[in-house]
């Protein structure tokens, strides 16, 4: 009889959690269903009132194009390609270029990150450097390693790669200073030697603070990567969109943005994958919990 009432008082309970449940799910689909509906009402009254105005003429479509146009350029790019390729080439080329030195960036930055995080002596010894070399305009050092690399990919993935160090560096210093030292304190008193504090204790805790500056960081290296084919390239899409704002053709730049767009939304949505996948241990936040 005590057997029969157990498994009737699990089962009353599960049936009791379904029943909250239910709501909430149901709460999460509407409130899901808005948001989506939200943010296609916006995309309408932006798209359908930038072509409003340049039909009436309150804008002039010559220097800020026009929606409809914007598509045609669009089609043009992916079925006849551009003087200097196919589209998928010159793609692939920005691409590669970004994700390398997304790569490369981040590597360093965490690297650097963790080492002067942890160590205050290198931190006061290559801090000010770092300072330095931060404060100099991307595009100057775009220009010299152009200069320096030729017009191939190689000078493009360092100038993304600068752009993306400095915000994982930082985020990276930052999450390691962050570190709960009692904690540090309690791992080294039980005989963990500094590798086992860092790779069980500092590295951890630091990763929300890079693993969220990853979010910016590919941003940034497409905007390395672009920035540097605009100054000179052989190939990428902005060699198109430098080409395009020589014939004034304003259409085309915004094709090539929208194109830019997708790849960045595509690689945000992977990023937040690996960020589930690393911090599962970690309970959702606020922001996170309502995020879609």
């Amino acid at each position: 009889m005590t057997a029969v009432a157990q498994s009737n008082s699990r089962n009353g309970n599960k049936e009791q959690a379904l029943e909250v449940k239910a709501p909430a799910k149901n709460a999460h689909g509407r409130r899901t269903m808005w948001i989506w509906v939200g943010r296609a009402v916006l995309a309408i009254a932006v798209v359908g009132g930038w072509q409003w105005f340049t039909e009436e003429g309150w804008v002039d479509k010559f220097f800020f194009g026009q929606p409809s146009m914007i598509w045609d350029s669009l089609v043009k790019l992916f079925t006849e390609g551009t003087a200097f390729g196919t589209i998928w080439e010159n793609l692939w080329v920005t691409v590669q270029e970004a994700f390398y030195g997304f790569l490369l960036g981040t590597l360093v930055g965490v690297v650097l990150g963790i080492l002067l995080g942890s160590n205050r002596y290198l931190s006061a010894v290559i801090g000010p450097y770092i300072r330095i070399v931060n404060s100099i305009p991307r595009i100057v050092l775009g220009s010299i390693f152009i200069v320096a690399f030729g017009l191939g990919v190689f000078p493009k993935v360092l100038l993304a790669a600068v752009l993306v160090f400095f915000v994982v560096f930082f985020n990276a210093f930052q999450g390691v200073r962050e570190v709960d030292q009692n904690l540090v304190a309690n791992v080294r008193v039980l005989g963990a030697s500094p590798l086992q504090v860092a790779t069980h204790v500092t590295i951890p805790s630091a990763m929300t603070w890079i693993i969220a500056s990853l979010h910016t960081a590919f941003g940034f290296a497409i905007i390395g990567a672009l920035v540097a084919e605009v100054l000179g390239a052989q190939k990428g899409i902005g060699l198109i969109i430098s080409q395009a704002q020589g014939t004034f053709d304003p259409n085309t730049v915004f094709a090539c943005m929208v194109i830019i767009a997708v790849i960045t939304l595509a690689a945000e949505y992977l990023i937040s994958l690996l960020e589930h996948s690393l911090l599962k241990w970690r309970p959702p936040n606020r922001s996170e919990a309502q995020a879609i």
